[in-house]
C-alpha cells in the first residue's frame, strides 16, 4: 500500500489502498482517560474511489459528517483502521503484535456494523475465540479502544465490551530443572548431541526463549563473558547485557564456531527451534517442561545461595525490582531445610 498526502493540514488526505483510492480525514483529537496517555487523532475515511481525485474531492464531505456516515454506522473494521491510525502506533511492538493477534480471533465481527453490536454477541465471540485468561483480556482490551471511538462517534456504547466476561485466571506455576535434569543434559550434550545446548543455554544465562531464538555471533563478547542487544520486551531487559557463567564458556564457543553463515547460532525458524529443545529434553530423560523453566531454574539457583544479594540477583535476572524473585525462585524443601539449619543453638 503506498501513501500519497495530498492537501494541508486538516483538509484531508488521499491513500492508494490496491486498485482504489480511500478518502481520509481527521475530525478531531481525542484525549485518552488515562492521563500518561497521549491525545490522538479521531479519523474518519471512506474508500473505493476510482481516482485519486475523486477521494480529495469526497475530504470536505468526511469533515462535514459524511453524508453515507449519518445514516448507517460504520463497521468494526473501520475503526480498526482508526485505531491502527491513532493510539495503536504509540504502543510498544510487543503490545502491537498483541493486539494484531486479538483482532484476528474477533474476526466474525470484523464487519458487522457497531450498532448491531451486542453484549450477547462480544461474549459469544471472545468466548468462541479464547477459552483462556490471557488471550480473551487481549480481544477485551481491543475491543474497548474500538468501542470508545465509536461511542466518540456517538454510533455505539463505548462501555459495552466491559460486560465480557473474562475466563478464570489461573496461573500455573512453571516448575525448574532438578540437578539430576542439569546433569542428564550435560550428559546428551557432552555424548555429541548438540541439541541439548539450546536449553543448557538458557539455564547458564536467564535468557528467555525468545532471546535465545535469535541469538547472533555479533550479539556475545566472549571476553567480556556478555551478550548484547538480545534482550527483548521490556526495556530492562533491551538495555542490561546478560551475563554467561563460566561453566557454559566452553559451549558457547563451541556454538559460535558452528554458527550458520548469516551469523544466528539456529535456524530462525521457531518450530525447529522448540522442537530441538523438546527432543533434547526427551533424550536426556528430562521432564517435558517448558523453555521458560530454564529462566526459573537459573533464578531459583541463584536464590537458594545465601551468599548472592537479592540485587545481585536482580541485575543477572534483568528484573527492574526484587520482588520479581517471588515469581522465579522455587526453592525446595531441602533448601528451606538447609537454610534453616544455618540458625545456631545459643547458650545463655
Amino acid at each position: 500500500m503506498s501513501k500519497t498526502k495530498s492537501r494541508g493540514n486538516g483538509q484531508g488526505t488521499a491513500y492508494k489502498r490496491g486498485k482504489t483510492w480511500e478518502a481520509c480525514v481527521t475530525i478531531r483529537m481525542v484525549t485518552p482517560e488515562d492521563p500518561a496517555k497521549k491525545p490522538y487523532p479521531l479519523k474518519r475515511r471512506k474508500g473505493g474511489f476510482p481516482t485519486k481525485a475523486a477521494a480529495i474531492a469526497y475530504c470536505p464531505i468526511l469533515l462535514a459528517g459524511g453524508v453515507e456516515k449519518k445514516t448507517q454506522a460504520p463497521r468494526l473494521s473501520e475503526y480498526w483502521q482508526t485505531y491502527q491510525d491513532g493510539e495503536f502506533a504509540k504502543l510498544s511492538s510487543s503490545k502491537q503484535s498483541a493486539d494484531r493477534t486479538a483482532w484476528k480471533k474477533i474476526k466474525p465481527i470484523h464487519d458487522v456494523r457497531v450498532d448491531c453490536i451486542t453484549v450477547d454477541l462480544l461474549r459469544r465471540t471472545v468466548s468462541d475465540a479464547c477459552p483462556t485468561y490471557d488471550p480473551a483480556k487481549d480481544c477485551k482490551s481491543v475491543l474497548s479502544n474500538l468501542f470508545a471511538l465509536a461511542g466518540a462517534d456517538r454510533f455505539a456504547d463505548k462501555d459495552l465490551p466491559s460486560f465480557i466476561v473474562l475466563p478464570s485466571h489461573e496461573e500455573k506455576e512453571t516448575i525448574p530443572f532438578n540437578d539430576l535434569e542439569q546433569a542428564a543434559l550435560w550428559r546428551l550434550y557432552e555424548s555429541g548431541d548438540k541439541r541439548a545446548a539450546i536449553p543448557l543455554l538458557m539455564i547458564y544465562t536467564g535468557m528467555m526463549p525468545g532471546e535465545a531464538q535469535k541469538l547472533r555471533v555479533e550479539n556475545i563478547d566472549l571476553a567480556a563473558r556478555t551478550i548484547t542487544h538480545a534482550g527483548i520486551k521490556t526495556k530492562v531487559h533491551k538495555a542490561t547485557r546478560i551475563v554467561i557463567s563460566a561453566s557454559i564458556l566452553p559451549l558457547v564457543e563451541d556454538l559460535i564456531a558452528n554458527a550458520r553463515s548469516n551469523g544466528f547460532l539456529w535456524k530462525r525458524n521457531e518450530k525447529e527451534w522448540y522442537e530441538a529443545y523438546y527432543a533434547a529434553l526427551e533424550a536426556a530423560g528430562c521432564r517435558r517442561l517448558a523453555p521458560y523453566s530454564c529462566r526459573h531454574t537459573t533464578a531459583t539457583a541463584l536464590a537458594i545461595d545465601k551468599n548472592i544479594a537479592p540485587q545481585t540477583i536482580k541485575r543477572v535476572m534483568r528484573w527492574s525490582t526484587t520482588k520479581m524473585l517471588d515469581r522465579y525462585a522455587h526453592p525446595e524443601m531441602s533448601d528451606a531445610l538447609s537454610a534453616v539449619d544455618t540458625i545456631k543453638k545459643t547458650c545463655g
